[in-house]
């Protein structure tokens, strides 16, 4: 295991940690405040006015420490585009609901065609630039890898859909998506590491990142990351997936992400079904449990400490 690497997880981490105290006091100066929902929980109604897209910090944090070493590792640029283009649509997103004033954000359209031109583009590098391809490692099969044909390049658009927007429902709570994502680049980089892939920086760079943001991010949060830092995460998840043949891994080891949108689905579905019933009290299903009485600190410790379960069985079953 290569441990030379190491070192990028301390830049990118003292890169984000440094940001904090000008661009967090730069974006309240910006007034670029998060509006709480009435119908959420009533804690979460003091969030209102706390400085969203701060996602810009551990992205500029990640990019920055990652382009010192992008000579040595070329393979973290298809990483990187994924990461920044779904970070650049996220904050296209925030700039328009916060700055612009239209509630919804992005038309669903807009944000689905945006995303389609970032996946498609990933594929395109990835393929017919660094060399890699859509080949899958099966999981409890001691390594097997298979080869669905033409069959991955739809899988690989409804993968990152479901990631991508499984992160941006996981950001509901101070720490959550942080905590959660950095379990899983730690499990990246491990496996990259292992097998001596040229990915690895990346993922430590996103570690020393997400931690440095917790500074400011766990509860109660100073600045929230806002779809800018949520869908980044989600396409940095994807990205390092496929470049490390694993895109089923995803399913276990981002598990919280699809309980997350899988809630959301559950939940509008009986209600429409039902004439106005619900399955949970909230969702997405941490707010459930918040409904029930968690903390935010309890969620968010709990759905970390299954991540890493998750990321040791998903370990196990390569």
């Amino acid at each position: 295991m290569d441990l030379s690497v190491l070192w990028i997880l301390l830049v990118s981490f003292a890169i984000t940690a440094v940001s904090g105290p000008f661009v967090i006091p730069f974006l309240r100066k910006l007034k670029v405040g998060q509006t709480v929902r009435d119908d959420g929980p009533e804690s979460h109604l003091k969030k209102n006015g706390t400085p969203t897209m701060g996602g810009i910090m551990f992205v500029g944090g990640m990019l920055l420490a990652s382009v010192l070493c992008v000579k040595k590792y070329p393979d973290i640029i298809p990483v990187l585009m994924m990461t920044v283009g779904f970070g650049i649509i996220g904050f296209i997103d925030d700039y328009v609901k916060v700055v612009l004033k239209r509630a919804m954000g992005l038309r669903a359209w807009e944000k689905l065609s945006l995303q389609f031109v970032v996946t498609a583009f990933f594929a395109y590098y990835m393929i017919r630039v660094s060399g890699a391809d859509l080949t899958m490692i099966i999981p409890f099969t001691h390594g097997r890898i298979v080869d669905i044909g033409w069959l991955a390049i739809p899988l690989l658009f409804f993968a990152t859909l479901g990631t991508v927007n499984g992160a941006n429902f996981t950001d509901g709570l101070d720490g959550l998506a942080s905590s959660v994502t950095a379990v899983i680049a730690g499990f990246f980089a491990v496996v990259a590491m292992g097998v001596g892939s040229g990915v690895a920086p990346v993922s430590l760079s996103l570690i020393g990142a997400l931690l440095a943001f917790l500074l400011y991010n766990v509860c109660p949060a100073r600045v929230f990351m806002g779809d800018t830092g949520s869908l980044a995460l989600g396409g940095y998840v994807v990205a390092s997936a496929y470049m490390l043949k694993m895109p089923i891994f995803i399913l276990i080891v981002a598990c919280i992400y699809f309980v997350e949108v899988l809630s959301v689905m559950i939940q509008v579905s009986y209600f429409k079904i039902s004439g106005g019933k619900r399955v949970f009290k909230m969702a997405p299903i941490h707010h459930h449990f918040e409904l029930c009485g968690w903390s935010e600190t309890r969620i968010v410790a709990v759905f970390t400490i299954i991540t890493i379960l998750l990321s040791v069985i998903a370990y196990m079953a390569l």
